[in-house]
Formats: structure tokens, sequence, C-alpha cells
């Protein structure tokens, strides 16, 4: 049963319009290969065909965007982690760095702080909090 994640979104995401670009490069080739577990990338496909697009330095404080640190709390769980959103071939778990690609990484971008959401992940179902998020410009997660 395909399940679509965002569907719920109340408001469009807000993109760098350097980054759609880019992302949109990526989900065509990812998408050519794409398998039946990969609905996430048609979602976030969809999304960056309704996103308001701006220049880098115009995404609003808070909003999670490419290279953002993003503090979110599982709301199942109560585990909090940091991640940062990078480009698949920056990512590096071990590092914090999710790809923007995998379930996770695709359900941060454009969530801003505060906002509550679920997610269909391999492992199942996560409802999940955005915490704090800190801009690559930024030396320190916002209070």
């Amino acid at each position: 049963m395909d399940i679509s994640n965002r569907k719920t979104r109340q408001r469009s995401i807000v993109v760098a319009e350097a980054q759609a670009r880019r992302l949109r490069g990526l989900l065509a080739a990812r998408l050519k290969s794409a398998s039946h577990d990969e609905a996430h990338l048609h979602d976030l496909a969809s999304e960056l065909e309704h996103a308001l697009l701006v220049a880098r330095d115009e995404i609003p404080p808070g909003v999670v965007a490419m290279d953002s640190a993003v503090r979110v709390l599982d709301l199942s769980s109560g585990e909090r982690r940091e991640y940062t959103l990078a480009y698949p071939a920056e990512a590096n778990l071990a590092e914090g760095r999710i790809s923007v690609l995998a379930p996770l990484g695709t359900a941060l971008l454009g969530y801003r702080e505060g906002d509550e959401f679920e997610w269909h992940m391999p492992g199942g179902l996560r409802r999940l909090r955005i915490e704090k998020v800190r801009s690559s410009n930024e030396n320190t997660v916002r209070h």
C-alpha cells in the first residue's frame, strides 16, 4: 500500500533556487531506477514542483534547508538526535550527515522549528518534532 507522507502539509516548502535545481537533477536520475519502496522520492519531486523558490539568503530562519543542522525529537521513543541535511555524495551517518534522498532526509526538508509530523520510514511510522534548526551560516543551534 502506497501512503503519501506529505498530503497533510498545509504550506509549501521553501527551497533555495540553486538547491531545487540540483535536487531535481538528482531525483530525475534516481527515479529512473527507483524501486517500489522509494515513494518518498516521488513525494519530494511533488514538493519541489510546488515549492516556494527563493535565493539562499532568503530562506526564513528555522526552516530546514540543505546543510542545515536539525535537532529532531522522536515523539514515540523520546530520543533526540541531531542531523545535518546533505546531498547524497556528502552523506555520512557516522558524522550525522543524512542524505536528502534518504527517507528521513526527504522528510526533514522544508519543515520548520516546532513542526510535528508522521513519516513512514523503513522501520515503520515515526512521529517526529523539529526542535531546533541551524543554517549552514550559523555557528550554534538556534535557541
